[in-house]
């Protein structure tokens, strides 16, 4: 795994979390890092790791993001390689904006079989930037997987407004962060900070983490998602 980064304690780690990075930004960005540490604080190792475009801009060759089924595959493969790390159940998946779309279309059949035990998405892309009639999320409204977003409230891909009015399966479980942007930051007139924030977002996961490794797996799907505040 010489192409992953792998934080927190896997003697003993509650959990293993995959992470993907976000379309522009690689897995060592400061959100990367920020995240990955809170996480590791918080008992959960860390495994994160770049899809082929990305790893490419490391050599000098700029690319863009791949088309969704090779990234699909991409992160196939490097869930197989994280399972060799998990020695606790479960292991869950998930990402940065992007990172976190792309695990969730894999998300279904991996929990199915029985390979993952979840999904976290951070600043999940419901739609691009002013552009909120272009839907990203079909697969959501039947999700089977047990699935957390963790959203602001101010992300332009998809804001506290935008996803009140939408059809999501009762699977997933959105984590609102107070005046939160895509990066989960909110503004200094909030009286809170990015740290208070990522901390948030952290317990947030690490709670998600234990419900999955106590409930025994159990799936569940529906119409309407579990949206709860989480205020920093």
């Amino acid at each position: 795994m010489g192409n992953f980064l792998i934080d927190g304690d896997g003697r003993s780690a509650r959990a293993t979390i995959l992470l993907a990075h976000g379309a522009g930004a690689p897995m060592s960005s400061p959100f990367m890092n920020a995240m990955t540490v809170a996480l590791a604080e918080h008992g959960l190792r860390v495994v994160r790791f770049e899809f082929g475009y990305m790893a490419a801009r490391r050599q000098g060759t700029r690319k863009p993001p791949a088309k969704m089924p090779l990234l699909m595959q991409e992160y196939e493969a490097a869930m197989a390689e994280a399972r060799k790390l998990a020695k606790r159940e479960p292991l869950l998946i998930g990402g940065k904006s992007m990172g976190g779309r792309v695990a969730s279309m894999i998300a279904d059949a991996a929990f199915a079989d029985g390979r993952i035990g979840g999904c976290v998405c951070l600043g999940y892309p419901f739609h691009p930037a002013r552009k909120p009639e272009a839907l990203r999320t079909a697969h959501l409204v039947g999700l089977a997987c047990p699935t957390l977003i963790v959203q602001g409230e101010r992300d332009p891909l998809g804001n506290a407004s935008d996803v009140a009015s939408l059809q999501l399966s009762k699977a997933i479980e959105i984590v609102w962060i107070a005046d939160g942007d895509h990066d989960l930051k909110p503004r200094v007139k909030s009286g809170s900070t990015h740290v208070e924030a990522i901390e948030t977002a952290a317990r947030a996961i690490a709670r998600f983490a234990d419900s999955r490794m106590t409930s025994g797996g159990g799936r569940r799907g529906g119409k309407s998602a579990d949206r709860r505040d989480l205020r920093t």
